[in-house]
């Protein structure tokens, strides 16, 4: 039996994503303003916002964890579906990029339910660790620097409980991770030590799906 699968292009691409896509009037203005930033392909698209709105939602969760906001669309995705009564720790290191994400925040009216550390990611991982919240996130959202995934992956499943997810994202590196690992950069080849090890941990249950660059979704047993 051969595998079915989609011979993807620009047009079928953007067909997926306004299908995919109900983007309001906040996220469209908070996604414009991010592509006039040198640094706009950090962004997730609006399709992979979606995708965590729904998901998040679905499995009815109440605290979530990300690890890098950067401006913030991902965590408005994602803070929205939590409901009035949840919360969404972020770690991220930028006072200039979460400057804009905490603005939007406030005119999303989530800044009650966001609490936002500004220091290196594993610090913060770390310290929820020490104060006893081990085992009571339901998801998490990793999309920070590639060569520290691995430390973020083995910190958020400490804090995840069982049945959470973990949702990695770029881990298809714009189609890098068919290259030979030695002619990758530190990034490329992080991720693909990252997807080898995600595909064998016994402690999870995991897919790599096809949404963006690349989403890792891990359950954790």
């Amino acid at each position: 039996m051969k595998d079915k699968h989609l011979m993807a292009n620009d047009g079928l691409y953007q067909y997926i994503r306004q299908a995919n896509t109900r983007e309001d009037g906040l996220l469209e203005e908070l996604r414009e303003k991010t592509e006039q930033l040198p640094e706009a392909l950090m962004q997730i698209s609006p399709d992979q916002g979606a995708f965590m709105h729904i998901l998040a939602k679905t499995m009815g969760a109440k605290k979530a964890l990300e690890v890098g906001t950067f401006t913030g669309y991902s965590a408005i995705c994602v803070a929205r579906a939590l409901g009035e009564d949840g919360k969404l720790v972020c770690c991220d290191v930028s006072e200039e990029w979460t400057r804009i994400a905490k603005a939007y925040w406030e005119k999303a009216g989530l800044s009650d339910r966001i609490e936002l550390h500004l220091r290196p990611a594993v610090e913060t991982l770390d310290r929820l660790i020490k104060t006893g919240e081990q085992g009571t996130f339901d998801f998490a959202f990793i999309d920070a620097d590639k060569v520290s995934y691995d430390a973020y992956y083995e910190r958020a499943l400490q804090l995840v409980r069982q049945g959470g997810l973990l949702l990695f994202d770029n881990c298809l590196r714009h189609g890098a991770v068919l290259d030979d690992i030695e002619t990758l950069d530190p990034d490329g080849a992080a991720i693909v030590r990252l997807n080898e090890k995600l595909h064998k941990d016994e402690r999870v249950d995991a897919t790599l799906l096809g949404i963006a660059d690349g989403i890792y979704m891990v359950r954790k047993r």
